[in-house]
């Protein structure tokens, strides 16, 4: 700690706290016999009700006004946020005469009501609301801005209509920031002066019968009448600091044990439901036109960063509304339902646990819930050790596992993946995607996953969606899109890393210069020019038989073996070999023909829809 921050802090406190024990210094001089008890008591009891009457009119629309300054985009919702908060920046005696042009006895309110707003217990809590909203308003919007909205979304996707996604989790998650807020209103309405005189000087409040005793009895008499209001604030302080136990912390404690048993019939192979959607989508310069028809219950949507692959995912889940568009699943129109009433999970990249549920909790927070569901997908992602435990308290991949099985264990008909590995090391990635393989053998529900690695679509899907751009480059099972790319920029979505040219000279053989020719398994291919590509770690050395190629340059050693550059025919590529051959060096290469990735030169430009 630098050693300023302690004298720095040290100064301020001694200033905050020297004029409690100037006071008390000054005790045995003060008047407490000519003390007006009675009159003090009538002014601390307008002062205490004023001030709860005050705190909770704020609440009442402070609270959804913090909530839609965060939520809300535009330049009218700023403006507004910056009017709002203005009475903080004023005199209060300014705040005091610009409530009387609204409410005095010459305003058309005023008029209306005959004068009742100004003098009388109804001025004194509009005055305290006035100058008091504005903390409770900056404190529920910080609050608000600190929840991430994606709990909100899979609060949605998991059947909580908006007012429970309000309730259960926003508010849930701002509850202390809110609660600071109004602890702030309710002191700062209790010791309101200036705005209260000018707007209701009678009945009496705590500080303005403060202000009276003050001009008519002198200092003397001030700590009796000083005494109450800083004993008021100190009990109102104190109770809302008393240390409680956290919400998530009682919520855990208080978690009935979930019964783990193996899996049942509740787990079951997904029936066909074709899914068809077509969507038209513009935000921020940003155009999204992409369609997809298609039976398979294991789908993969594959693109670079900026794609559209995650906004296609929150139009399916009814989280963003097209422009224009349509969604069906197994016949029946999802289109014009809201999220929470599509049967749809959504998980998003952060994985969405909410911070103040333990795990049994957040495997039974969907709308809907199976506990039969739940003790199954508990006890299969080996979550049964780990019920009473936070999200803070869990690995990235218990949090990914506490995430699936939450989506899991109530009935839907699409589960949505979005990225879910890309928080993850390589060893922990590997992991689990094979389990998710393995898990989508055995659900009832048609999976789409989200991801720009190949690697991970091949392996998690039976067909894919090619994106790039906001357009659509191809569309169709995964094996047949691997072995013929539409052109050079899907290629490359699928892994490719050097592209080189060749000519196809037969249905299934590539000439690729030197004499050359290499097999082509798939679909048979037209005659002519060409274009293709190999992963390096599909290319293998040949003890006898094979192509003649040459290393031309040697990369370092990496994760056990060599990243080389080799010749082969006219075509330079990458290859990964052991790390015993180096530079110059003559080989033989064997390359398999279903990992040749084969594509037609004139189309190499030309996307293309199916």
């Amino acid at each position: 700690m630098p050693r300023v921050l302690p004298a720095l802090a040290a100064l301020l406190s001694l200033y905050l706290v020297a004029p409690f024990l100037a006071a008390a210094l000054q005790a045995n001089a003060a008047d407490w016999r000519g003390a007006d008890l009675a009159a003090l008591s009538r002014a601390g009891l307008v002062s205490i009700a004023s001030a709860t009457l005050a705190s909770l009119l704020v609440a009442l629309g402070g609270i959804p006004l913090g909530y839609l300054l965060v939520r809300v985009p535009g330049r009218g919702m700023a403006l507004l946020g910056f009017v709002v908060q203005l009475p903080l920046a004023l005199p209060p005696l300014a705040s005091g005469i610009l409530l009387l042009f609204l409410l005095g006895y010459a305003s058309p309110l005023g008029r209306l009501t005959g004068g009742m707003l100004t003098d009388s217990f109804a001025g004194i809590v509009l005055a305290e609301a006035f100058v008091s909203a504005p903390f409770l308003i900056v404190a529920a919007r910080s609050s608000f801005a600190a929840v991430d909205p994606a709990l909100e979304d899979v609060a949605a996707t998991l059947g909580h209509r908006p007012w429970a996604v309000f309730r259960h989790v926003s508010l849930a998650l701002s509850r202390p920031g809110i609660q600071a807020g109004l602890l702030l209103t309710w002191l700062r309405a209790f010791g309101e002066f200036g705005a209260t005189v000018m707007v209701a000087y009678h009945p009496y409040s705590l500080p303005v019968y403060t202000y009276v005793a003050f001009g008519s009895e002198g200092l003397p008499a001030m700590l009796p009448i000083l005494l109450p209001a800083v004993l008021i604030a100190m009990l109102v302080m104190a109770l809302s600091l008393r240390r409680r136990a956290p919400v998530a912390a009682r919520q855990a404690a208080g978690a009935a044990p979930v019964a783990m048993r193996a899996p049942s019939p509740a787990v079951a192979a997904a029936p066909e439901q074709p899914l068809d959607f077509t969507f038209l989508w513009h935000r921020n310069g940003f155009e999204l036109d992409v369609a997809w028809q298609t039976r398979a219950s294991r789908l993969c949507i594959l693109g670079a960063s900026g794609s559209g692959k995650s906004a296609t995912l929150r139009l399916l889940a009814g989280l963003d509304n097209p422009d224009r568009g349509t969604v069906t699943l197994g016949g029946e129109d999802l289109g014009a339902r809201p999220a929470h009433a599509r049967g749809i999970a959504y998980v998003p990249q952060t994985f969405g646990l909410l911070p103040h549920l333990a795990v049994a909790q957040q495997v039974r927070f969907g709308v809907g819930c199976d506990p039969e569901r739940a003790r199954v997908w508990t006890d299969r992602l080996g979550l049964s050790d780990l019920l009473h435990r936070l999200p803070v308290e869990l690995s990235v991949g218990q949090q990914q596992r506490v995430a699936l099985a939450r989506a899991l264990s109530r009935p839907g008909r699409l589960l949505l993946l979005d990225e879910p590995f890309s928080a993850l090391d390589a060893t922990l990635r590997g992991e689990l995607r094979d389990e998710l393989a393995a898990f989508q053998q055995d659900i009832e529900m048609t999976s789409i996953l989200v991801t720009h690695d190949p690697e991970e679509a091949l392996l998690l899907a039976d067909e894919l969606l090619l994106l790039d751009g906001g357009r659509v480059l191809q569309s169709g099972p995964a094996e047949a899109i691997f072995r013929r790319p539409a052109n050079e920029v899907a290629a490359r979505l699928l892994g490719a890393r050097m592209a080189a040219a060749g000519q196809a000279v037969a249905p299934h053989s590539i000439d690729i210069g030197g004499g050359i020719l290499l097999e082509v398994a798939g679909e048979a291919l037209p005659i002519g020019p060409i274009r293709w590509a190999v992963h390096p770690g599909r290319v293998a050395l040949a003890e006898a038989g094979g192509h003649p190629a040459t290393v031309i340059e040697a990369g370092p050693v990496r994760g056990g073996r060599r990243r080389l550059l080799v010749r082969l025919g006219d075509s330079v590529f990458p290859f990964d070999a052991n790390p015993g051959l180096s530079h110059s060096q003559s080989v033989r290469l064997s390359i398999d023909p279903a990992s040749l990735q084969v594509w037609p030169r004139q189309m190499l430009d030309l996307p293309t829809r199916h």
